[in-house]
């Protein structure tokens, strides 16, 4: 066990909102943890990406001598344009040795790390759905094959953004037809207008919610898809079909690349799955229908996972699995 001990491995879940960094010993210990800014070198630039990179990395490694290190993985959202750039790479590499590692590393995709903080199991399916929704079959630990995650103009079906959209789109029947809008509509008037009172001529409100929603990017109608969740979670019947609707459309991109008799693990991933959520239990649901067998895992700590992808390749590890109940937390 004392080889074990002196291994390190180091593993960063990057995001666009943090970047967070995770030093680990083979024998479970956690040597360090590091947060820094958003990390996603596609909206934020690989510089900015680099430097948070960097930062959190350092935080993690305060404790540690950083030549015990021998092997790290970072996840990351949009892996495969980062490798394709070489100046991305190059920040990347710049950071890696500024840290004082000497060791190599590997990106994966933030999918592929999520369903690891989830799983130890080589094969199986990750569904992640916050902002944007993805669903990917995972080979011997390997993203292979995806379905949506198209972005909020063409896909992304069931995401935030969906849930924010839709939500509008009723507000606007309601308003159209001259309806009093319901208790959802109303709360989403008030986000986009300041107020619920609807114009004595309901077109000029549509209007009003039209333009609220135009003069900002597309992307942020996600920031009303807490409102829909809070609503379905009182039961308002509007926010509740939303939610079914949402969960029937997130596992049908399940089903696009998941076998129909498929037992092996789906691992739920994003901040509507993850967290106790009417989505997260309409998903389940969903899921279960279509593959009773299959367990069902929420994903946990992604910088952990990280770590623990970097860890399986080295000749000391015997058993990835038992590894993986050491190094990754079970999600709370």
């Amino acid at each position: 066990m004392g080889a074990m001990s002196d291994t390190v491995v180091v593993g960063l879940d990057v995001g666009g909102t943090s970047t967070r960094a995770t030093a680990l010993s083979l024998d479970g210990v956690r040597l360090g943890d590091g947060r820094a800014g958003g990390g996603n070198p596609t909206s934020h630039g690989a510089e900015r990406a680099a430097a948070e990179l960097l930062a959190a990395l350092r935080a993690a490694l305060a404790e540690v001598d950083p030549t015990r290190v021998r092997a790290g993985v970072i996840g990351l959202a949009g892996a495969g344009r980062l490798l394709a750039d070489p100046h991305g790479r190059d920040a990347f590499d710049r950071a890696w040795t500024e840290a004082g590692l000497a060791c190599p590393y590997t990106v994966h995709g933030d999918a592929l790390v999520a369903y690891a903080s989830g799983t130890a199991a080589p094969e199986g399916t990750v569904l992640i759905a916050g902002t944007g929704a993805i669903a990917a079959q995972v080979r011997d630990l390997r993203l292979d094959r995806t379905a949506d995650g198209h972005g909020w103009l063409l896909g992304d079906a069931g995401s935030g953004f969906w849930l924010g959209r839709e939500a509008v789109r009723r507000l606007l029947t309601d308003l159209d037809r001259a309806d009093a809008p319901g208790v959802l509509a109303r709360r989403v008037l008030t986000e986009l207008t300041g107020t619920t009172e609807v114009a004595a001529r309901p077109r000029a409100t549509a209007d009003a919610v039209v333009q609220a929603v135009t003069r900002r990017p597309p992307v942020d109608l996600a920031r009303l898809a807490p409102l829909v969740v809070t609503a379905a979670r009182e039961g308002e019947p509007t926010a509740a079909a939303l939610i079914g609707e949402a969960a029937a459309l997130l596992a049908e991109s399940v089903s696009r690349i998941r076998p129909a008799d498929a037992t092996d693990p789906v691992v739920l991933g994003g901040g509507l799955l993850t967290g106790d959520t009417p989505l997260a239990a309409a998903v389940r649901y969903e899921l279960t229908v279509r593959w009773p067998d299959a367990p069902l895992h929420s994903a946990g700590d992604g910088a952990a996972a990280a770590a623990w992808l970097a860890a399986r390749d080295l000749p000391e590890v015997a058993d990835p699995a038992a590894l993986h109940a050491r190094l990754v937390p079970p999600p709370a």
